[in-house]
C-alpha cells in the first residue's frame, strides 16, 4: 500500500459515529465520508471483478459484487483491524454493544475508505480496498449461483446428494445485546457452527463451515478413488504381483513367446 499520510484530522472524524457527534454538540461525523467510501469501494471492486472474470455476465458480475461489498464482509474486515475499538460511540450505542455492530463496523469501514482517498488520491485508496478485500473476491469466485453461503451449501448438499441443510439456532443476553449460535446440520451430522450479533451471521457462519467440510470430504475421497485406480492399473496390477517386464528376446530357447 502507498505510504503517503492520511490527514488525522478526516481519520477522527472517520471514527466519530453520529450519536457521539449529537451527544457533544453537533461534532461532524462520518456519514458523509463513509457515502464517499461506499463509492470509492463500489468502483474499485467492480473494476477488479470487471477484468478478473472477462467472460461473466453484468448478471453474475453484480452477484459477485455483492458477496463482497456488504454490511457482514465490510464488518468481518473492521472487526480483523480492531476498528471498534477506537470508535467515537454516544452513551446509548456504547451501552448496547455499538463497538461490534455490523452496521457501525461497515460503515466506519467505508468512511475510513473515503478519508484515505481524500487524503492520498485514488491509488491509495485502491491499494487499500485490494489489501483488505483481495481475498474476499477471490473466495466469492468458488461460491455458488447464490453467492452467499447458505445458497452455496444448499447447492452443494443437493449435487451430493448428502441431505437438505437444517439450522439450529439459541439465543443468549439480553434483547440490546443478544448473541446467536447456530449449528448447520446435514445428513443428521451437525457440520458447521457459527457465531454472531444476528441469527442470519451465525447461519452464514455455520453455513460456510459446512460447505467446507462436504468439500474437503469430497476431495478427499476423490483422491482415494485415483489411488485405488492408479494401483489397479499399475504394472503390479490388481492384486499387487508385479508382472515382469521381460522381452522376447531374452526367453529360453524353446520358450514359448
Amino acid at each position: 500500500m502507498s505510504g503517503a499520510p492520511v490527514d488525522e484530522s478526516l481519520l477522527l472524524r472517520a471514527l466519530t459515529h453520529r450519536s457521539y457527534a449529537y451527544e457533544n454538540g453537533g461534532l461532524p461525523n462520518n456519514e458523509r465520508l463513509e457515502f464517499l467510501g461506499d463509492s470509492v469501494l463500489g468502483l474499485v471492486v467492480t473494476d477488479t471483478l470487471y477484468a478478473a472474470h472477462p467472460d461473466l455476465p453484468e448478471g453474475q458480475l453484480a452477484k459477485l459484487r455483492a458477496a463482497v461489498v456488504n454490511m457482514r464482509a465490510l464488518a468481518d474486515v473492521a472487526r480483523t483491524l480492531g476498528l471498534g475499538e477506537h470508535l467515537f460511540l454516544g452513551r446509548g450505542e456504547e451501552s448496547t454493544g455499538g463497538r461490534d455492530k455490523a452496521s457501525i463496523l461497515a460503515d466506519t469501514m467505508e468512511a475510513v475508505i473515503g478519508t484515505v482517498y481524500l487524503s492520498s488520491g485514488m491509488p491509495a485508496a485502491a491499494a487499500l480496498v485490494h489489501h483488505l478485500l483481495d481475498p474476499l473476491m477471490a473466495q466469492s469466485a468458488t461460491l455458488g449461483a447464490g453467492l452467499d453461503w447458505k445458497t452455496s451449501l444448499q447447492e452443494l448438499a443437493a449435487a451430493s446428494a448428502v441431505g437438505v441443510p437444517e439450522y439450529r439456532v439459541e439465543e443468549e443476553g439480553p434483547d440490546h445485546e443478544k448473541t446467536f449460535h447456530a449449528q448447520a446440520v446435514v445428513g443428521e451430522q451437525v457440520l458447521g457452527t457459527g457465531t454472531g450479533r444476528s441469527k442470519k451471521e451465525a447461519e452464514q457462519r455455520a453455513a460456510e463451515l459446512a460447505w467446507r467440510a462436504i468439500t474437503a470430504r469430497q476431495a478427499a475421497a476423490e483422491g482415494d478413488g485415483l489411488v485405488a485406480h492408479t494401483q489397479a492399473t499399475s504394472p503390479r496390477g490388481a492384486a499387487g504381483v508385479e508382472t515382469p517386464d521381460t522381452d522376447a528376446s531374452e526367453l529360453p530357447a524353446g520358450s514359448p513367446s
